[in-house]
């Protein structure tokens, strides 16, 4: 019998709530998606069993019985088999964890995480019993929940752990509205690669797959990629794509900015066609100092205090020549910074790659109330945009919450559609957009700032992009006064140091 999603979602957050009390929220998903996934695959188990059983009846055996079963689970290892066990539960499932992932080391090894379920300082025996008696109420074999079922189900896990995590979720979970817009703009083909090198719980991997199986073409020869440094979160994402019935993904863990895991056979960085990520804003220590001869430092080595040349740097570096799109998430600093971001900046720009940047309303992120913009780099631009820059603002385009904004289907649908025109879809003062010539950028300095191109609506992104622009304006102005006033003292054979100052 088939469940409904709101049944489904109503039980599976039943499950979570079991942990509430002795484990803090912020650690539910660590608990939760391993449990859930290791039902799926043990009821899906049975139900193959029973199919197998159903057509070769006593001839059946562990031979033909192998070719019914996607992954393989040693005897003993069942949800039924284990979770009665009555004493050292968390070190029983623990186990059993270990052995499925060794009985299936290419697809599992490693997807359930690294949980401490042994310890009951961190999940008491009562929380971990309530989670079993929650997970024992659904049946997550194919003939009651359908793939698209449990994905659904999966995302609104993930939905509501965020909620409860608040700043933390950031590290793991971008609101799918910004997910469906950058997937939208960048356009998914059959056939091609998507990467992601900060892929959180793997959402804009998945959204990619979505958007194919909606529009009706063949999501299956999409080869997902992406890469995690959490160990917890890479679990997550592999788990995520698993129950989307993705099959050809590679998810590793690691360090992208240090040592990123997808090279080619030369050594540069394997090259994608769509290359989407939402990377951590401003990372602080992201390794700087491996920068210096890096081929990915393409257009320089980023501050050392601030990592987010760095990842826009690393993926436009994995665009794949011809067909290369990269849609990045980023705070409004990237748009106007000097130093070596300006630098860097500069010679995006001149490199005719950079395509569009799309402001963003306030307030749509769990990890930062700063305002955000996407930055869009193709390796071929269309012809009437290779000496433009097209500006979008989306900054007015929400729907106010108590604690974040959110966009409507519809705000996500007007945006890209601005993107694909060029053109307001709504007409004169619904959407800004304005497609600017390289020169008039080139004459502003390279400053990217949106209000420079086109009127900001949104009062708070327009007033703190007013303040960044006069800001840098006015700090400029003092600058260069006071090079001049350097220079005429020095002329004057004057010490400055005599007045404490330095022309340094």
């Amino acid at each position: 019998m088939t469940i409904t999603q709101h049944e489904l979602e109503s039980r599976l957050w039943d499950a979570a709530n079991a942990l509430r009390g002795p484990v803090d929220p912020a650690d539910f998903k660590t608990y939760v998606f391993p449990m859930l996934f290791w039902k799926w695959i043990s009821d899906t188990w049975v139900h193959e069993h029973d199919a197998a059983f159903d057509k070769y009846g006593d001839d059946l055996d562990d031979e033909i019985e192998a070719e019914f079963h996607r992954f393989e689970l040693p005897e003993g290892t069942l949800w039924s088999e284990v979770t009665g066990k009555v004493t050292n539960l968390g070190a029983e499932i623990a186990k059993t964890f270990q052995r499925i992932e060794m009985a299936n080391p290419r697809s599992l090894g490693g997807v359930f995480g690294d949980a401490s379920w042994g310890n009951q300082e961190r999940i008491p025996e009562s929380a971990l019993l309530g989670l079993i008696r929650a997970f024992n109420k659904i049946t997550l074999d194919p003939s009651t929940v359908s793939h698209d079922l449990l994905g659904a189900g999966y995302e609104y896990l993930l939905k509501n752990f965020a909620d409860e995590s608040g700043k933390k979720a950031g590290e793991f979970f971008t609101p799918r509205e910004v997910v469906n817009l950058l997937v939208g703009i960048l356009q998914p083909q059959p056939g091609e690669s998507v990467y992601d090198p900060s892929c959180g719980s793997g959402g804009m991997l998945v959204a990619t797959i979505n958007q194919l199986r909606e529009s009706g073409k063949d999501h299956r020869t999409l080869r997902a990629y992406g890469q995690e440094i959490n160990l917890t979160t890479a679990s997550i994402a592999r788990m995520n794509l698993f129950l989307h019935e993705i099959e050809d993904f590679d998810i590793k863990r690691g360090d992208t900015l240090r040592a990123p895991a997808f090279k080619a056979p030369s050594g540069a960085v394997r090259q994608f066609d769509v290359v989407i990520a939402n990377p951590p804003f401003s990372l602080v220590n992201w390794g700087a100092d491996r920068w210096s001869s890096d081929p990915r430092a393409i257009c320089g080595v980023p501050p050392a205090q601030n990592g987010d040349y760095a990842f826009i740097q690393h993926m436009v570096s994995s665009m794949k020549p011809g067909t290369g799109r990269v849609g990045v998430v980023m705070p409004h600093g990237v748009l106007f910074r000097g130093g070596a971001e300006a630098k860097i900046r500069q010679g995006l720009i001149e490199k005719r790659v950079l395509d569009a940047v799309v402001g963003l309303p306030p307030k749509l992120f769990y990890s930062t109330d700063i305002p955000a913009c996407l930055l869009i780099f193709r390796n071929q631009k269309p012809a009437e945009r290779n000496d433009h820059v097209l500006f979008i603002d989306g900054s007015a385009r929400f729907v106010k919450g108590k604690k974040q904004n959110r966009m409507s289907q519809d705000d996500v649908k007007t945006l890209i559609e601005a993107y694909q025109t060029s053109n307001d879809p709504d007409g004169e003062g619904g959407t800004n957009v304005r497609l600017v010539p390289f020169e008039e950028i080139k004459q502003n300095g390279f400053d990217l700032n949106i209000g420079r191109y086109i009127k900001v609506a949104a009062e708070e992104t327009a007033d703190l992009g007013a303040a960044f622009v006069g800001y840098a304006d006015a700090r400029q102005r003092r600058m260069d006064t006071e090079a001049v006033m350097f220079e005429r003292l020095a002329a004057a054979g004057i010490d400055l140091s005599m007045f404490g100052m330095s022309s340094g």
